[in-house]
């Protein structure tokens, strides 16, 4: 214990909390190596580093998810033993995780109240959690069971059950990996607040410009150790990135030329009710991707997405076959095996269940979308071997951080999970992609690199069908933007021809005649006025 506590900080205040030579290791693996670290009352200091740095490691650490292997953590300069989240809590740490930690069964009550103490429940708790949503817009419906929310609505959740516990210290991992600009800019207001109360913010997030807009101290991460600080607001995004990963992050560049003529992916009035009583109805739904195209799909979690992406992916079917062709060919009744042997491919939202079973191997993984497709052996199973070919392809090609020649998909963190379910299905070569939140919570290196992936393959003649709900990606990856609003899709618009004010106005619901006239006057904050 001598050894760790030499660590502990001399001189200066008092910081709120610190973590000083922590060391975590799994087996062979070291995630954590030697990282000192104190935030302070009244700042947002953030943790910074790529897919796989230890960042994750460390605040499930400071949460009490993990023991340090070496290293102390301590509390206004005492060492403290965090021996589960109840002790965190006790303390005053709260965690908004970026994956969710709700049980899906449970209502938005019922899942808000497993934290909280006895007292804080049933008809108090309703009347908090209004109040919540009242003072800082994050508004959610008690009696609605997690399963039929989006993704923004989960983590709404995960916010609201933080700020419930009255936290000294908000730990937020990638808070608005999936919030609309609008949303975010509610959230940041949310941050502001907590900062000027006194309370202290670390804040883990891929997205630089709001790294360089809320934080004034930054710890960064490469490799398990801490490479630097800095003050974000002196930096570039740019500059940011390159001290994250140790190198300039490429630019995304589109291919020149690319193929434009047989329509490759085509809606045709698809209509399909709601599938839950809080689910989202498709409302005369059509669209056309062409050969070489990337059309962009925008919106507020919420408002179809899910169904949209289930509808094109088969996991729900059309009534009719015309109501979705691939290549000129009815599959609206198809199931999406059917659907993949007509060369389609699929990267759902939820990386996490979804797209990877988190207990399987990353070559079991790599079976889970080419079964189908895949070549059989003499007794009629699919080859493991290729399997293993293909996962350490996926691997070399995305550059997928793990521990062990083949661990369970559930032991990456979730860029490089990210980064591999999106390698698994570009490698495939589909002429139709059709992938939801391609780039959520992955780092600037790794989403610059799946950016570039999209765009290469709809330069080699895939029709490319994004749904985003970061604009930024959007503008940066698409031809034409299109916004999906109540289960209702608005008309395509080439990107050059509109603007992120138009496209925000579109997602709260404004008309396209109103969203559209006013672009070239549009003010440059117009979408923070979106929620």
């Amino acid at each position: 214990m001598d050894a760790t506590v030499a660590h502990a900080p001399r001189g200066g205040p008092t910081p709120l909390f610190g973590a000083y030579g922590i060391v975590k290791r799994f087996g062979a693996f070291t995630a954590n190596d030697g990282i000192d670290l104190e935030i302070r009352a009244g700042e947002v200091h953030a943790l910074l580093g790529e897919n796989g740095a230890g960042k994750s490691t460390l605040m499930k650490i400071l949460y009490g998810l993990l023991e340090p292997t070496e290293g102390v953590v301590t509390h206004r300069g005492d060492i403290v033993r965090l021996a589960n989240p109840d002790a965190a809590r006790a303390l005053g740490i709260g965690m908004v995780f970026q994956h969710f930690s709700l049980c899906e069964n449970l209502t938005v009550a019922e899942n808000i109240a497993l934290v909280m103490p006895p007292a804080l429940r049933g008809r108090a708790l309703t009347e908090r959690i209004a109040g919540l949503g009242r003072d800082y817009g994050l508004h959610l419906d008690p009696a609605r069971p997690v399963w039929s929310l989006s993704a923004g609505e989960r983590q709404r959740i995960e916010i609201v059950r933080c700020l419930l516990q009255d936290p000294k210290l908000v730990i937020l991992d990638e808070p608005t990996s999936v919030l609309t600009p609008g949303e975010a800019e509610a959230l940041f207001t949310v941050l502001e607040r907590l900062r000027d109360e006194g309370r202290a913010l670390l804040y883990i997030s891929h997205r630089l410009d709001e790294v360089r807009r809320l934080c004034t101290r930054a710890t960064i991460l490469r490799g398990g150790r801490v490479v630097g600080t800095c003050d974000p607001q002196a930096e570039t995004a740019r500059s940011l990135a390159a001290l994250m990963v140790g190198t300039q992050v490429r630019e995304v560049r589109p291919k020149a030329n690319r193929p434009r003529s047989a329509d490759r992916l085509v809606v045709d009035h698809l209509t399909l009710p709601a599938p839950g009583l809080h689910a989202t109805p498709l409302r005369d739904l059509s669209l056309t991707v062409a050969e070489g195209e990337i059309l962009g799909i925008a919106g507020i979690a919420g408002n179809g997405q899910a169904e949209l992406f289930d509808a094109l992916s088969g996991e729900r079917r059309a009534p009719n076959p015309e109501a979705v062709r691939l290549d000129g060919r009815p599959a609206g009744t198809l199931g999406i095996n059917a659907r993949r042997r007509l060369g389609a491919a699929f990267v759902p939202e939820e990386r996490n269940g979804h797209a990877a079973a988190p207990g399987m191997s990353l070559s079991e993984n790599a079976l889970l979308s080419r079964h189908a497709t895949a070549p059989l052996s003499r007794f009629g199973l699919l080859r493991l071997g290729a399997a293993r070919d293909l996962a350490r392809r996926i691997i070399e090609a995305f550059d997928v951080r793990k521990a062990g020649p083949d661990p369970a998909a559930g032991t990456l963190s979730g860029g490089n999970l990210q980064k591999f379910v999106v390698g698994r299905e570009i490698l495939a070569e589909p002429g139709i992609l059709v992938i939801n939140q391609p780039t959520w919570g992955v780092d600037a290196a790794a989403a610059a690199h799946i950016r570039q992936a999209v765009l290469d393959l709809a330069g080699r003649g895939c029709a490319v069908l994004v749904i985003s709900q970061d604009l930024d990606e959007l503008f940066e990856v698409a031809d034409s933007i299109a916004v999906l609003h109540a289960g209702a899709l608005s008309s395509p618009v080439p990107t050059s021809q509109t603007s992120r004010a138009a496209v925000g106005l579109l997602m709260g619901g404004a008309g396209e005649a109103e969203a559209h006239a006013p672009i070239a006057a549009a003010p440059a904050d117009a979408l923070a006025a979106v929620s």
